[in-house]
């Protein structure tokens, strides 16, 4: 394998070469569409309609097995880049298929129901593949190569560091230490692990409090003073390291909550209109 190979992204993969397909089944669809036109229009029950409905229905089966298929891959496999490019391009393409199976027409009514439900899968979609291929950079250069244990063991030694540099100062100063000790959280509610903020977080407090206390100390103290900010703010930038690292996972996580719902809500949905439209046909 040659190190461009390695590096390929899976949008890249095989030179575009699900990207091409996807570009090439839409214009096989558009081309009928637009070339023939059918007595009563086009629409769903037309035979282009059905052609249509059949290969969008099979798309859909098709691009949902992604979701158990990719946890099975390795040698002797499809691969999963393979798949991933696969699952955008002709997810991407379905917009199109779909689109020129209704025959532009929409209503009230189980079919659109499933279309609509098929756009906000791709639209979900979309924005899994931006966190997929923007996240995990954000999450490696956050990281800098520590684990999450890792930072919080780095955290536990500073606040010891902290509370003997506090020693030398007034019981005041001791006791921001504990606070920061026992008021700093990572993690917690869903709103503060998305926006990986704690505006009542024990370690700010003490830092900004801890610098109002040393402009009314004499030199030699203030300088102390000095190290024990020094000091808290290298463990305030290892917290706010964790919790975005916290918050990068939680991303990761959360498209998915909504991405395969949504998808199992549009497979049924969408057995409901095969069965309505055969049930109409008989």
């Amino acid at each position: 394998m040659t190190a461009a190979a390695t590096h390929e992204s899976f949008l890249e993969y095989r030179r575009f070469r699900w990207l091409k397909l996807g570009i090439g089944l839409s214009i096989l669809s558009l081309l009928p569409f637009f070339v023939m036109a059918p007595p009563a229009g086009h629409n769903g029950g037309t035979w282009l309609g059905y052609t249509l409905g059949t290969i969008g229905a099979l798309l859909i089966l098709w691009l949902m097995w992604l979701g158990i298929r990719k946890r099975r891959y390795g040698p002797g496999n499809w691969s999963l880049k393979g798949w991933l490019s696969a699952h955008v391009y002709l997810g991407l393409a379905l917009i199109v298929v779909a689109t020129l199976h209704t025959g532009f027409e929409f209503g009230w009514n189980i079919h659109t129901l499933a279309y609509a439900l098929m756009i906000l899968v791709i639209l979900s979609g979309i924005a899994g593949l931006f966190v997929y291929v923007r996240v995990p950079t954000l999450m490696t250069g956050n990281r800098r190569s520590q684990s999450l244990d890792a930072m919080a063991e780095q955290i536990v030694e500073i606040d010891g560091e902290a509370a003997n540099v506090a020693l030398g100062l007034s019981d005041e100063f001791a006791d921001l230490v504990r606070m920061s000790q026992n008021e700093t959280r990572i993690g917690g509610s869903f709103r503060r692990i998305v926006t990986a903020r704690d505006p009542n977080c024990g370690t700010a407090r003490a830092i900004a409090r801890a610098r109002d206390l040393a402009r009314n100390l004499d030199p030699r103290t203030a300088q102390r003073a000095a190290e024990l900010v020094q000091t808290l703010g290298r463990k305030q930038e290892l917290v706010q390291r964790a919790r975005r690292d916290l918050r990068y996972k939680a991303l990761m996580d959360l498209w998915l909550y909504i991405h395969v719902p949504l998808s199992f809500a549009l497979l049924i949905t969408l057995t409901a209109h095969i069965i309505a439209v055969f049930f109409y046909w008989g």
